[in-house]
């Protein structure tokens, strides 16, 4: 009898990571990225734009080329995200000290409080959520966010290397 409850219960388990993997997650990300579509406009900025700057605020002053690398953008990409995101005040530049062909991109913080504002009312809400669960559960929910988030970027780096390599097949001069 254990062994029938057993298989049972791992069958439950089975089918509830692939309810999440196949579709909850999926739910989720398109949420997520209809929402900061969202946000951008509200902040009268493009949706790439937007990401560019949250990728500043998250991780800090950069070049140019540092944020290139990380988005995969080309460079004339950048300058005209960078230029936006400066003309809309959300951005300042300062000389690179170590290589005056480059600048340093600083996230404006004067502006960060009117993206505070934008984000505050789905803050509230989340915190409101997370209220229903438990210390254990909220560890579970922490880890299993910080570990798909890594799982995501290790994802998106063997999409771009597997690009990479199909288009020099394709095209073997670049």
């Amino acid at each position: 009898m254990r062994t029938t409850t057993n298989r049972a219960a791992a069958k439950r388990q089975r089918e509830l990571a692939e309810e999440i993997v196949g579709r909850l997650v999926r739910r989720h990300s398109i949420a997520t990225v209809l929402f900061h579509h969202a946000v951008a406009e509200r902040l009268g900025l493009g949706p790439t734009d937007h990401k560019c700057l949250d990728l500043l605020r998250e991780r800090g002053a950069m070049t140019g080329s540092d944020l290139a690398a990380i988005t995969d953008l080309t460079s004339g990409a950048i300058t005209g995200v960078v230029a936006r995101l400066e003309r809309a005040g959300y951005l300042r530049r300062e000389p690179d000290p170590h290589d005056r062909r480059q600048q340093i991109l600083h996230p404006a913080l004067e502006r960060m409080r009117d993206i505070q504002h934008v984000f505050d009312p789905i803050r509230r809400d989340v915190a409101a959520l997370l209220e229903n669960f438990d210390r254990h559960q909220l560890a579970a929910i922490a880890e299993f966010l910080a570990r798909s988030t890594d799982v995501t970027y290790r994802h998106i780096a063997l999409l771009r290397a597997q690009t990479l390599r199909a288009s020099t097949t394709k095209n073997p001069r670049h």
